[in-house]
């Protein structure tokens, strides 16, 4: 038997899915009000309807393709991967709130809700770390052919 996971109403699975991340120390009752004050802020900066803007970010920060250091030989090379559906949220999830932190002097929510204006509009921070992952995989398309062997 499954069990049945509780959403609290007007909330879809990945934002809770986001809140959850974002959480610290177990305050999930903080991290929902932190959550719920940058989509009132987004509809405060006149963006009719916040949750598409959310959605649009983590699209425009998930990565396609990384790198991920393989043995070969006794040489270390950077191997360019795709990556699987589930990391490239995890991934674009993080970046983000990796980026909200490291902003100062603002409340988390007013940096969250520019984060993911900056995001949508694939201009910020957690855009430009996906780019730069892309450019390091096209840099060592060189070395893709080691791909193929084990672990």
């Amino acid at each position: 038997m499954a069990l049945k996971k509780h959403i609290p109403e007007g909330s879809s699975e990945l934002q809770e899915k986001f809140i959850n991340c974002m959480m610290q120390r177990g305050k999930k009752s903080v991290a929902r009000r932190i959550f719920s004050d940058a989509m009132q802020q987004l509809r405060d900066m006149g963006k009719n309807n916040p949750e598409v803007i959310f959605h649009k970010a983590l699209e425009n920060v998930k990565p396609i393709t990384e790198v991920r250091a393989r043995r070969v030989g006794g040489s270390v090379y950077q191997i360019p991967t795709e990556v699987n559906a589930k990391r490239q949220m995890a991934l674009s999830i993080r970046w983000i709130l990796e980026v909200c932190r490291k902003r100062k002097g603002q409340p988390m929510a007013q940096k969250l809700a520019q984060e993911l204006v900056d995001a949508s509009n694939e201009t910020g921070a957690a855009f430009k770390k996906r780019e730069d992952v892309h450019k390091m995989a096209q840099a060592n398309k060189a070395f893709a052919h080691f791909a193929r062997y084990n672990k």
